[in-house]
């Protein structure tokens, strides 16, 4: 890493610091039905020592970047609600809503576009909840390591909670890029809440299915043939809470499998290569909380994730830079995470994060050696 680029990066975030004061989310009308929220975001990001699958170089980089999210909700009543939200970043990126603004090694900085990434309407009653257009995915989850915080898809979302039993579930279109669709995806999610003692217990089990469309147009723009293959995702996660050192500590282990069956005679010869790649597991524990200015939190994520042990077109897009400027391709690898976050009052935090990643395989039968490669993140984060 250049040290002066990560200080000049870590000046402006400064400037976004002093620049954007906190407050509250602002209630638009006397009756409090309509209401206004969002978030910024400034990043300093450099990736080094990344190595592409036919064994050249990846060029070392340092970037700053940010993303704006702004939306709206309407309360028309105690039952039903009326969203929308706009984000930034690139039309032909699902995964990601950032924008490049200075990129410090003389990189083209890509595009900057604002699109809708939800609108829903929302109904609520008793222990039932319900909602019909696009929004985020109606699925407990940890981390954005099985499906992306940014994807959100089309169709119906369904959650029942009722005590310590909640039940998720919904049937989507699944989006390529921001402006189309491509694929269904069915969830099926429950999740058991718990006490014993001193710690809080989670158990979360279910089945995604994403089934692929073979002749939609959209598919060129996802990585590795995502929006032609089926996938039938069996997940587990298991969360303990409980204090140490005075300080809240969360425990996590997950557990992915692919249970579709993949043939060495798929005519797509990288399903064929890689037809046995299905397991997943991520274990990470996190110590502190970000509540107050002042408080900290630190963190370590191990993750190891085969090919088709997600469908890497719809999960995170935050360990490693493979595959083009709009589509990250994370899986069929491994390597960890090492997080630290200091709170700043007023909805503010400075988030650091370290990812060292490594493949688990070869990603052709031509390649000559894993991908790899180092990113180092600092995060300005403000909500309102």
């Amino acid at each position: 890493m250049n040290i002066r680029t990560i200080a000049k990066g870590l000046t402006w975030l400064l400037l976004a610091l002093i620049s954007y004061p906190s407050q509250a989310a602002v209630t638009l009308d006397e009756a409090g039905r309509l209401g206004v929220y969002g978030d910024f975001r400034g990043r300093v990001e450099s990736d080094w020592d990344s190595k592409q699958s036919d064994g050249t170089d990846r060029d070392d980089r340092t970037r700053i970047r940010t993303r704006l999210r702004l939306g709206m909700d309407y309360r028309a009543s105690d039952q039903i609600t009326l969203g929308f939200r706009i984000r930034s970043g690139s039309d032909d990126s699902q995964q990601s809503p950032h924008v490049t603004v200075l990129d410090l090694d003389n990189n083209d900085t890509g595009d900057a576009h604002f699109n809708f990434d939800k609108w829903y309407f929302k109904y609520s009653s008793g222990n039932v909840s319900t909602w019909l257009g696009r929004n985020s995915l109606p699925l407990w989850k940890p981390d954005e390591l099985l499906w992306d915080d940014d994807v959100t898809p089309a169709g119906l979302g369904l959650t029942y909670k009722s005590g310590g039993l909640s039940v998720n579930a919904g049937y989507f279109s699944n989006p390529a890029g921001m402006k189309n669709f491509t694929g269904n995806t069915g969830l099926v999610q429950v999740v058991f809440e718990s006490k014993i003692r001193n710690i809080d217990l989670l158990f979360a089990g279910g089945l995604i299915t994403i089934d692929g469309d073979q002749n939609n147009v959209n598919n060129t723009l996802l990585q590795d043939n995502n929006g032609v293959r089926d996938y039938q995702l069996w997940i587990g996660n298991i969360q303990a809470g409980m204090k140490a050192f005075e300080k809240p500590l969360k425990l996590n282990l997950n557990l992915y499998h692919n249970s579709q069956d993949y043939s060495a005679s798929d005519p797509d010869a990288f399903t064929a290569f890689h037809r046995d790649e299905t397991h997943g597991y991520v274990v990470s524990a996190g110590l502190g909380d970000t509540k107050e200015r002042g408080d900290w939190l630190v963190g370590y994520y191990y993750v190891h994730i085969e090919t088709f042990a997600v469908n890497n077109s719809y999960a995170q897009d935050d360990w490693m830079r493979w595959g083009s400027a709009t589509q990250t391709r994370p899986s069929n690898f491994e390597g960890s995470e090492f997080r630290a976050v200091w709170g700043l009052g007023g909805n503010m935090n400075l988030l650091a994060r370290l990812y060292i990643v490594e493949g688990i395989k070869l990603r052709t039968t031509t390649s000559v050696t894993k991908e790899d490669g180092n990113r180092f993140r600092i995060d300005f984060n403000w909500k309102f």
